[in-house]
């Protein structure tokens, strides 16, 4: 008896992969971060090399691919997101969550998804400024 030569099922796209992948989650970030580097209430969270050297970049990056079903590198590197935990030490106030959430709109504007995508994409990143949420103006 022979085994049978039929190919693999292929696994069913993910959501990473429907937006385009890697690229298309680099250009929401980078177009993100543009907004962020200067902006009054965000930009004094994160320590200069973060941003100049792209390190804070790279991990939203990660993080964000690894959520939508991409590489699990994020995890890989810096185990679980514990995403409350990291951002405790930092007032993350309405006016701050309405400044991060203008920065990923243009950062979505930016790679121009399917109504449907968007309207997933910005679902969670809605949901997780919310959560995210730990002081008063």
């Amino acid at each position: 008896m022979t085994e049978s030569s039929a190919d693999p099922v292929a696994a069913e796209p993910t959501f990473f992969d429907e937006i385009g992948g890697l690229p298309v989650v680099e250009r929401i970030v980078a177009r993100f971060y543009e907004g962020v580097a200067t902006d009054p209430i965000l930009g004094p969270m994160y320590p200069d090399d973060d941003l100049a050297d792209g390190s804070a970049a790279r991990r939203l990056t990660l993080f964000l691919a690894q959520y939508w079903g991409g590489p699990t590198t994020y995890s890989q590197e810096r185990g679980h997101p514990r995403l409350r935990m990291r951002h405790a030490p930092f007032a993350v106030t309405p006016k701050a969550r309405e400044a991060w959430l203008t920065h990923f709109r243009a950062g979505l504007d930016e790679v121009e998804l399917t109504p449907e995508q968007d309207a997933k994409f910005w679902g969670y990143v809605t949901y997780a400024a919310e959560f995210m949420l730990n002081a008063e103006d």
